[in-house]
């Protein structure tokens, strides 16, 4: 096992180049997939990751399809019933490469400029795909797998697909596995290997106050008639204490607290306040008291206001007084929280504080469950160990503030837990203009990949 170990890593080394053009060719191609007229794209993204799957020595490769995007499925099971299987996750899918005047090349041409890689996909997550593909390309040429794999690559992240959900779980017994691994987050930095071990759920609202039946003059009926806006930015203004806290009740009940020695651990984090100063070019920061910023984006839970329509808007003056006024509001959650629970204790607040001059219409947009890995799971450790021989240092841990849906989903479905790395880096403009990917991160985590599966 040892001596495979190295054949496969001296294999990566060797094959460099490969792996780039393999990340290419992947990239080249614009699966964009809220936009209709590229449905081509993503059908040739998904027989080009069928063909690469049956060249890694998959067994079985299909691809099936869904009223959107297809999925790509492949399976080698060959290590045997002994040894432990892993689900890899992946979506082929990207963001549109609006806007395009901004890019400094272009999007579906991969560019590379010093130690950057540029395209669209680069790193969200086109090149850690390539990455998985490669590890096992190398311990595939090189001898026998020695863990079984699986793997399940949708083409409908970056619009929400909803269909995903209803695939793992219809497939349960194709998709059973010990873990599952998702190298969609990212690193903190070239030199900071980092497991992300929490992802928050979300629940999602639209909150609409009616007031009179049409917009009406504000002269007239200004101080009669109580104007919906007012109405609005008074039950807005109440969903936070003075101390940062969301005031819907009960919201908190189910939140495990954070331990000594997790702050301790997040504290390891290299973002600071200053991170947040520059990031967001404000004066101060604001947040729940008693927590730092890092602990407030990953740890905790949040409510913030989205977007706010009311009346007249656009350049100008118009005296109104409106019919009503809407509100975009997210709830971002922590373990254990339940967005369909927060959705009733919103409802609650909305009873309790509305005025009877209005009427109102709360709709819950969205809801997908936060997760919270075991850091200390055996699939995690043999990561920890896997970073530590590709970087020479123990990775940090971090929460994530956002949500990725797919992880609940398995956990829920398939009742095991899920080990979140990736190779992305906050200077990566995922989603933006001149995405790219760090090449020599990009080559490491090939190798902490193939130390996993041998430490599996």
């Amino acid at each position: 096992m040892a001596d495979h170990r190295q054949k496969a890593l001296e294999f990566i080394q060797d094959h460099k180049n490969q792996s780039l053009e393999k990340m290419k060719e992947l990239i080249s191609i614009p699966s964009v997939s809220t936009d209709p007229e590229r449905a081509g794209d993503i059908k040739e993204a998904a027989e080009w990751l069928r063909k690469e799957l049956e060249s890694l020595g998959m067994t079985r490769v299909e691809i099936h399809p869904t009223p959107r995007h297809p999925i790509v499925y492949a399976e080698n099971l060959s290590a045997g019933k002994d040894r432990p299987t892993v689900l890899i996750y992946g979506h082929y899918d990207v963001q549109p490469e609006d806007p395009i005047e901004d890019w400094n090349t272009d999007p579906f041409t991969p560019t590379e400029k010093g130690e950057n890689l540029f395209a669209r996909g680069a790193t969200d997550m086109k090149g850690q795909i390539i990455a998985t593909f490669s590890a096992i390309d190398a311990i595939h040429q090189t001898g026998q797998l020695p863990v079984n794999v699986k793997f399940l690559i949708e083409g409908e992240e970056e619009i929400g697909g909803s269909y995903l959900e209803t695939f793992i779980k219809d497939n349960t017994e194709l998709l059973a596995c010990d873990f599952f691994l998702n190298p969609d987050t990212g690193m903190q930095a070239p030199d900071l290997p980092t497991i992300t071990y929490a992802l928050r759920g979300i629940a999602y609202f639209e909150l609409r106050v009616q007031g009179p039946k049409h917009d009406m003059h504000s002269g007239t009926f200004g101080g009669a008639i109580h104007n919906p806006a007012q109405v609005m930015t008074d039950l807005l203004s109440g969903l936070h204490d003075k101390k940062g806290r969301v005031t819907l009740k009960g919201f908190y009940d189910r939140v495990i607290p954070l331990g000594e020695e997790e702050r301790e651990e997040l504290s390891k984090l290299p973002i600071k306040e200053e991170f947040y100063l520059q990031q967001g070019g404000v004066k101060a920061l604001w947040g729940e008291e008693g927590y730092t910023p890092v602990e407030r984006t990953g740890a905790r839970p949040t409510l913030e206001i989205n977007g706010l329509y009311s009346g007249f808007i656009e350049e100008g003056q118009k005296t109104v007084l409106p019919a009503y006024a809407m509100a975009k509001v997210s709830c971002r959650l922590v373990a254990d929280q339940d967005p369909v629970e927060v959705y009733e204790q919103f409802k609650a607040y909305l009873e309790e504080n509305a005025p009877e001059t209005v009427t109102w219409e709360l709709t819950q947009m969205s809801k997908d469950f936060p997760s919270l890995s075991d850091r200390k799971s055996k699939w995690i450790e043999a990561y920890v160990k896997a970073a530590e021989a590709a970087w020479g240092k123990r990775p940090i841990f971090k929460r994530e503030g956002g949500s990725v849906p797919v992880v609940v989903h398995v956990q829920q479905s398939l009742g095991v837990d899920s080990v979140n790395i990736g190779f992305g880096l906050p200077s990566d403009n995922m989603h933006g203009p001149n995405e790219k990917i760090h090449l020599p991160t990009f080559y490491k985590g090939i190798e902490a990949l193939v130390h996993f599966f041998f430490n599996l």
